[in-house]
């Protein structure tokens, strides 16, 4: 599907394989995207504004630099997804897999992820300020330099 078709706000691609599609800097804002196929996809530099990616497979993507702020990613998952420098301020990743996820620089202030997995993930300078981690699995994840103000973090 070429990009310039998904340049639109509002889209409704709930379901669509979109396996490997380069979507980078589309604009996606408030897009219903639940349950769609994203493995492998380039969506680096794409704006997500309060989209909805609710149960979305996005396994390997590339969402370096994005805007997914205020965007739903519950249950979705982000197994070794990159998410460099990706804005997801005010987003909803409750109960997301972000196992191994690369989330250096990622800006998640007021987040919301609870009982999401981040096994392994990769949050070097990432911003949590504020962010919800409420039975989160930060196992093997290093938390130095990462912006924890006002987070009350799991017990270990």
């Amino acid at each position: 599907m070429p990009k310039e078709t998904l340049d639109r706000q509002r889209a409704n691609l709930c379901g669509a394989d979109l396996r490997g599609a380069n979507l980078s800097g589309a604009t996606l804002d408030w897009a219903d995207l639940r349950e769609t196929m994203l493995s492998g996809a380039d969506l680096s530099g794409a704006s997500l504004t309060e989209a909805d990616l609710s149960g979305a497979i996005l396994w390997e993507t590339n969402l370096s630099h994005a805007i997914l702020t205020g965007a739903t990613l519950r249950k979705a998952n982000l197994h070794n997804a990159t998410v460099i420098g990706a804005n997801l301020e005010f987003a909803d990743v409750c109960e997301a897999d972000l196992t191994q996820a690369n989330l250096t620089d990622a800006k998640l202030r007021w987040a919301n992820l609870s009982r999401a997995n981040l096994t392994g993930a990769i949050l070097h300078g990432a911003t949590l300020a504020w962010a919800t981690l409420r039975d989160a699995n930060l196992s093997e994840v290093d938390l130095e330099g990462v912006d924890l103000r006002g987070v009350e973090l799991p017990p270990p």
